[in-house]
């Protein structure tokens, strides 16, 4: 006959095995109620986004993100890494060829190369880029100038500037249409 009491010999067993199956239980409802929590338009799953801060300088753009992560989720981070952290804010981001410099549980700092189209002679143009959250603060920084928006999910209409060397830019004398109008 089968005996329904031979867990309770060992109570050590039982109690291991329960223990276990809960903490089980609380991670996968963690997982399940990330998404739920995450109905603001700032946020995207455990993350809301503070800021967005875009250095462009060349072609390049360097960006630097800060936000808040859940509490609950802090401990996972020390017993699991910080991967799925890293993903979810390159999918904020948006930039398939982003590279991580740093990252914490507060901010990060990315870089993107080639964020900006060259047309020689130190000349750029940032096109416009979308986000997959709103972004409470966005500034966008040149070596010219910088502008800022406040809760958009898009750098809107791009922006030309030119490189910090002054030795590249066209002058009079490369532009003929220019040179013309200078010296008729």
């Amino acid at each position: 006959m089968h005996n329904p009491k031979r867990y309770k010999r060992n109570p050590l067993t039982y109690y291991a095995m329960r223990t276990r199956a809960v903490a089980v239980l609380l991670l996968l409802s963690l997982c399940v109620l990330s998404p739920v929590l995450a109905a603001s338009e700032d946020r995207y799953s455990y993350i809301k986004v503070d800021d967005v801060q875009i250095q462009l300088d060349n072609g390049t753009a360097v960006i630097h993100v800060n936000y808040s992560v859940d509490d609950g989720t802090r401990f996972l981070f020390f017993l699991l890494g910080k991967q799925d952290l890293k993903n979810k804010l390159l999918k904020i981001l948006n930039y398939d060829d982003a590279q991580v410099n740093r990252i914490d549980l507060s901010s990060a700092d990315f870089t993107v190369s080639n964020a900006s189209f060259s047309y020689g002679k130190g000349i750029y143009w940032y096109p416009s880029h979308d986000f997959n959250v709103v972004i409470p603060s966005l500034t966008v920084r040149s070596p010219q100038a910088t502008r800022t928006f406040t809760n958009k999910n898009q750098f809107p209409g791009g922006m030309g500037y030119f490189d910090r060397d002054g030795e590249n830019r066209i002058t009079v004398q490369d532009n003929p249409e220019i040179s013309a109008i200078n010296n008729p």
